[in-house]
């Protein structure tokens, strides 16, 4: 059934109040893309190991995604804010990245078969960036589109059921090569001469399916408002005829992004880290391995996901609560409490020698991920131009991708300084999430 736009306003300019469903069906894409999203972060590392980077190189591996976020989602933003198609203005950007996504999650994990073309390891690299780059394509028109399709008043609950889904796709996602080695019994070490286990290799086929299906839901099931329609109920005079550059819309950046930007910095910064390093930091803290070809690691690498899973969950479960803990306390101080939970959590991990009691931190690092897929977007949606607002999503995405350049740059030297034991870079990603917190309640100053 197609998404139709025959609620009643309160007046013209006023978006019309959208049931739940059709709220729903906007983010369903957001399902898959996730999915994809979290099997890249708990297994790129693990990759990249089996076919011979050094941990200490991994994180500038990564850095291929904040720079393809850095320069693709402001290009797509401005390029969506100008696009009108019968598929509606997102809806092409959306399903153009999904199809280039779906295809490098096939050649990501087969890196090692390829080696004709491209040395293993530059050929993984050369995917990993293919494939953030194309996630990136699909995220950004998302966010965009909710702003677009949902009026203020239901702005909490748009970006908390946004924050849901991908916390779904999240946990589904991270489980994949856990359930398929335990409940499947695919093989979860490479078989002779192989280097890449069976179990990710095949989670990474599921998760490019998957990817397709949701976000095929939410295209042919979502109708953009037209250009007359939208410009209506945004206000917007269409008969104007002002240009303005790309150096003029950085100039008018509002000051709302500008003051979200300092907490997203220290947030990014710690999740980067996070993502790098959990896989050896509990491999060796607790499996007591550094070895990426023996069976401990590839167990560690899949109980990464399996934790990261649980974070994943219980940011699911806390997507649930925000709207009501956003309305009744205000975004920034849940916002602030939130983060430091996460900060918490992560610190709390140098200190846990058994495998099973890394749930707990997991609960603080859910809350504050459910928090940071959401809040911010509430926060900033309000004060964009209706005319500009994905380029400006595009332009926010830096203050996520610049802190995990940072990260990238500084992970193998953080490394290095902290006794090479990954661990201890994990409680610095928590120190860094407790700052992004008391930044939150200190710079965030826009009226809720």
């Amino acid at each position: 059934m197609a998404f139709t736009n025959n609620s009643t306003a309160s007046s013209n300019s006023n978006k019309p109040v959208l049931s739940f469903w059709k709220i729903w069906n906007i983010s369903f894409g957001f399902l898959g893309v996730q999915i994809g999203y979290s099997l890249q972060n708990a297994n790129t590392s693990r990759i990249l190991s089996a076919i011979g980077a050094d941990p200490h190189h991994l994180s500038l591996f990564w850095l291929a995604a904040p720079l393809a976020g850095l320069i693709v989602q402001p290009i797509v933003g401005l390029s969506s804010d100008k696009t009108w198609t019968r598929l509606g203005r997102r809806i092409p950007f959306i399903l153009g990245g999904s199809l280039i996504s779906a295809l490098a999650m096939f050649f990501m994990p087969n890196s090692e078969h390829f080696a004709e073309l491209l040395l293993p390891l530059f050929f993984g690299a050369t995917m990993l960036l293919l494939m953030d780059t194309s996630f990136n394509v699909t995220m950004q028109p998302f966010r965009a589109l909710v702003s677009d399709m949902v009026p203020e008043s239901q702005r909490n609950k748009g970006y908390a059921i946004q924050s849901f889904l991908i916390n779904t796709g999240a946990f589904v996602g991270s489980m994949l090569p856990f359930i398929l080695t335990n409940v499947f019994h695919v093989a979860n070490e490479p078989a002779a001469g192989e280097k890449v286990a069976p179990t990710v290799i095949w989670a990474f086929y599921f998760g490019g399916g998957a990817l397709l299906f949701s976000v095929f839901w939410t295209s042919f099931r979502t109708k953009e408002y037209p250009p007359e329609e939208y410009a209506k109920y945004n206000n917007i005079d269409t008969t104007e005829k002002t240009k303005m550059s790309f150096f003029d819309l950085l100039k008018n950046i509002p000051a709302t992004m500008w003051q979200l930007s300092v907490t997203q910095f220290f947030s990014w910064f710690a999740l980067f880290l996070m993502w790098v390093f959990t896989t050896q930091g509990i491999a060796q803290n607790i499996w007591h391995t550094i070895d990426p070809k023996s069976k401990d690691f590839n167990d560690a690498g899949n109980w990464t996901g399996v934790i990261f899973a649980a974070y994943s969950l219980f940011a699911a479960l806390y997507s649930l609560a925000l709207t009501p803990l956003a309305n009744k306390f205000g975004r920034k101080n849940t916002y602030m409490l939130s983060l430091v939970a996460g900060g918490v959590g992560l610190m709390s991990m140098m200190f846990i020698t058994d495998k099973n009691l890394l749930f707990i931190p997991m609960i603080g690092v859910g809350i504050a991920w459910a928090a940071i897929l959401a809040l911010p977007y509430a926060i900033l949606s309000s004060s964009l131009p209706a005319k500009q607002t994905g380029v400006y999503m595009g332009i926010f995405n830096a203050t996520i991708t610049i802190p995990q350049i940072a990260a990238g740059l500084l992970g193998g030297i953080a490394l290095k300084l902290l006794g090479d034991n990954a661990i201890n870079v994990i409680a610095l990603a928590g120190a860094s999430m407790i700052v992004a917190g008391i930044c939150a309640k200190l710079v965030i100053t826009t009226k809720e």
